[in-house]
């Protein structure tokens, strides 16, 4: 069975957002400092990063957006794991994306990844201003089509421009996780993909990367 994989990549110095941290990626214990804790010839790496947890490809938990809600450690396989995905792909330039183009869906069960192509400009000024971002009302309608997971391929789910961020509001408040900075989504057919996006297991966070990828 192919796999897809779905994530960015995460060096050191990375932008994802702005105005948050890049990662720093370095050595905790390089292969020749190790020479002296192993027998002759044998080394080690021992790798230290320091980052923010927004970095890369991540999904959001509702302690995000809610305190005293589930964190990233509390969310259940069941929503992160081997879920039936369907692939919604909307045209260039198409913001914001509206519950109309959601209408008609069979979502109940499924996570939803939403094909904007703007992962394309990844890494590059571009990449944050004039984004692809869901509507109060379509995140509304998510929430009433009984999706379980929702994922996309831009800066944000929200237009950054809204302080008050109504599509993670609405999903996050309905125990739904999202999906961020995807990858490489049109690659997966409409339907029939195995989602996989589960991140590290750590209390009292409310977003972690993840290695997202998908069965087809």
């Amino acid at each position: 069975m192919p796999l897809i994989d779905l994530s960015h990549v995460v060096e050191s110095g990375m932008t994802t957002y702005p105005g948050l941290p890049a990662p720093v990626v370095c050595d905790y214990l390089t292969r020749e400092a190790s020479r002296t804790h192993y027998a002759d010839g044998t080394t080690f790496h021992i790798g230290k990063i320091e980052m923010v947890a927004n970095t890369g490809t991540y999904v959001d938990a509702p302690f995000h957006r809610y305190a005293g809600r589930a964190d990233v450690a509390d969310l259940p396989l069941d929503r992160l794991a081997d879920l039936d995905a369907l692939v919604v792909s909307v045209g260039p330039g198409r913001r914001p994306i509206d519950a109309a183009t959601f209408g008609g869906l069979d979502l109940r069960g499924r996570a939803l990844l939403i094909n904007t192509g703007w992962s394309r400009h990844f890494r590059t000024p571009a990449y944050f201003e004039g984004h692809p971002y869901l509507t109060r009302a379509a995140a509304q309608a998510l929430v009433e089509s009984g999706v379980v997971f929702v994922g996309i391929d831009s800066l944000n789910i929200d237009d950054t421009a809204d302080g008050s961020r109504p599509a993670h509001t609405i999903l996050l408040g309905a125990d739904i996780p999202i999906g961020e900075h995807f990858t490489n989504l049109a690659a997966l057919p409409a339907k029939g993909a195995r989602l996989h996006a589960v991140p590290v297991k750590v209390r009292s966070m409310g977003t972690f990367p993840v290695r997202a990828y998908a069965v087809v």
